[in-house]
């Protein structure tokens, strides 16, 4: 009988478990949706990403083996997590807010912390572009806190939290968590920045364009354009494949915010060009968010009776009406933080 009993429950266990395959698939799926993030627009990320969370929530209900509940938390965060970038690229920050909130959780229940640590930073991004500095600074650093991160993880945040100082005008911190965030160089590594990268990854060229931005909001201008040209032409040096259109398109609006700050708008209205030809469904929040930023710079009272800033402003104005979250009406609650 003991016999009997054990092989009924080694059954009835085997019954409440999933197939290995299924959750290799679903783990593929969301490395393969990472690393393509920058080669579909949002709302096909959202889509699928939405999709995936679906199905390894199914998934994770069909099953009572610890090892693959945290499996099938994991690829639920990391869908969670994509599904918050790409509510922010469309300009629907509350709704990214929360998603970011879910994916920290999930990876809370799977004691994952990279996944908690990217998410917390993702909810920093929404706190300071929604007029809320300080509570970024105070989420970069709790995600700075947690364990068992690695050098990547440690530079995006380092870079948020250089963001968040310059929205506060505050130029000493900022400078500080902006150089801080170049010398992450331990050698350390971590299973969702590293080893899924993709969207998760915070590679050199995107280090650069965040820091030329930061240094833009503390009025560094030509600290700025050193910056954003560095990131451009390393954008330009990568494989076809391998170029970020949303990188090279917010660095560019960097660069023509600079050169509009020294007062060459000829040279604004070249590198602009480099924005005009982004596909409308590319064209997300952070990149509308400069692009505003230029269009009021552009208003000043130096520029006023200019036509190229006239025409620099027409193009600006047309250029967020085609965009993806204005045409989706996603973008209303998007607030631009000014310099």
């Amino acid at each position: 009988m003991t016999a009997r009993d054990a092989a009924d429950e080694a059954g009835a266990a085997a019954a409440q478990s999933v197939s290995d395959t299924t959750i290799d698939q679903l783990r593929d799926d969301a490395l393969s949706l990472a690393r393509s993030y920058g080669a579909v627009s949002a709302f096909d990320v959202f889509r699928r990403a939405k999709a995936l969370r679906s199905e390894a929530e199914h998934q994770r209900g069909l099953t009572k083996v610890p090892v693959q509940q945290q499996d099938l938390l994991i690829v639920a965060g990391q869908a969670c997590a994509l599904l918050s970038t790409a509510a922010f690229d469309l300009g629907a920050l509350d709704d990214s807010a929360r998603l970011a909130r879910s994916a920290a959780l999930y990876g809370e229940m799977a004691r994952f912390d990279p996944l908690r640590a990217y998410a917390t930073g993702s909810l920093a991004i929404c706190a300071y572009f929604t007029g809320r500095p300080s509570e970024a600074v105070r989420h970069a650093r709790t995600a700075l806190a947690y364990a068992g991160l690695g050098d990547t993880a440690r530079r995006r945040l380092l870079s948020i939290e250089a963001r968040a100082h310059g929205h506060l005008g505050d130029r000493e911190r900022a400078t500080r968590a902006l150089v801080a965030s170049t010398r992450q160089d331990r050698g350390e590594r971590d299973a969702l920045h590293d080893d899924v990268g993709g969207e998760f990854a915070f590679n050199e060229e995107r280090l650069l364009m965040s820091n030329g931005t930061t240094a833009l909001l503390v009025g560094d201008g030509a600290g700025a354009e050193v910056t954003a040209r560095r990131a451009l032409d390393l954008v330009s040096s990568r494989p076809p494949a391998r170029q970020s259109v949303s990188v090279r398109g917010k660095a560019a609006a960097d660069l023509a915010a600079a050169q509009v700050l020294r007062g060459d708008l000829d040279a604004a209205a070249v590198t602009l060009e480099t924005v005009w030809v982004i596909p409308a469904e590319q064209r997300v929040a952070g990149l509308l968010e400069r692009t505003g930023g230029l269009r009021r710079a552009l208003t000043a009272p130096a520029f006023r009776a200019t036509r190229v800033a006239v025409t620099l402003g027409e193009q600006i104005e047309e250029f967020g009406r085609l965009s993806a979250p204005r045409q989706l009406g996603t973008g209303s609650g998007l607030l631009a933080i000014e310099p």
